[in-house]
């Protein structure tokens, strides 16, 4: 068995060429300690290596678990967050919605965030860390909470990002004011047939009801009530879902806009609250 047999077991299963690779990387790297800087000196992989991978690499496929699961962990804007089959892993459409969110935060000296759906707190963390914001994030599960905790823990920002266990703005006090609203909820329809690796993601954090609107219509109706004066609502969007999202927002803020990611699909959409 060499790595090539190895990523080969992964591509003869339906997984894209570049994608095995980048797992087998994954697990070179954490279960070997063998990096990209071994490669490139040269450094030779051991049978003992090749045996560890191919057994990942086995246990992957039994069941279909994702490879951020495996190690415990998943690459997000240029951190490590630990993460477990209570959270979603993050993805790299998340990373166009933070980076647009700090963008906002920054152009604007925004002070306090509200991540809604924190999950593993990537959202969060991250937004604390690379801004002079103060982020509370919530979310309707305590497990997902447990492991948000860890990754604020492991970026040592425990007094910039803070969690919350509610049901949206259920636990939000009346007299708390955001400069800005950030989610990516559940946005999958019910009942869609997906990948065999999403089985093993929480479903509370992937289906909505309403087509995949329900979380949308629900966070817009109640955000302005919980936003600063020029406070600003942004989301991650799914397939075709920006035209009704959209609707929904601009009955409460102004300039709202779109932008795609790199399929070309809109995926990010944000704006200002109307305030009277």
């Amino acid at each position: 068995m060499n790595i090539q047999a190895i990523i080969k077991m992964l591509t003869d299963s339906g997984i894209e060429e570049r994608e095995a690779k980048k797992e087998v990387k994954m697990l070179l790297e954490h279960f070997c300690n063998y990096t990209e800087k071994d490669e490139i000196l040269g450094h030779p992989l051991t049978e003992e290596h090749l045996k560890i991978v191919e057994g990942k690499v086995k246990s992957r496929l039994a069941d279909r678990t994702p490879v951020q699961y495996i190690i415990g962990e998943a690459y997000f804007m240029g951190e490590f967050f630990k993460v477990t089959p209570d959270v979603l892993i993050p993805r790299t459409e998340t990373e166009l919605l933070v980076t647009k969110g700090i963008e906002i935060i920054k152009e604007n000296n925004l002070k306090d965030v509200l991540d809604i759906g924190t999950g593993s707190g990537c959202i969060a963390c991250t937004i604390a860390k690379r801004t002079n914001t103060t982020v509370l994030g919530v979310d309707i599960s305590s497990d997902a909470l447990r492991i948000a905790l860890d990754n604020v823990t492991r970026l040592g920002i425990n007094n910039r990002a803070v969690f919350r266990k509610s049901d949206l703005f259920s636990k939000i006090r009346e007299e708390e004011k955001f400069d800005m609203i950030i989610s990516n909820p559940p946005y999958i329809p019910m009942g869609t047939e997906l990948e065999p690796e999403l089985s093993h993601e929480p479903s509370i954090a992937l289906f909505a009801e309403e087509n995949g609107l329900q979380l949308y219509r629900k966070i817009v109706q109640d955000a302005p009530n919980y936003l600063k004066e020029n406070g600003w609502l942004i989301f991650e969007l799914g397939i075709n879902e920006a035209d009704s999202v959209k609707a929904f927002m601009s009955e409460y803020f102004t300039d709202v806009q779109t932008e795609k990611d790199l399929a070309g699909i809109e995926r990010i959409i944000y704006g200002k609250l109307i305030y009277s």
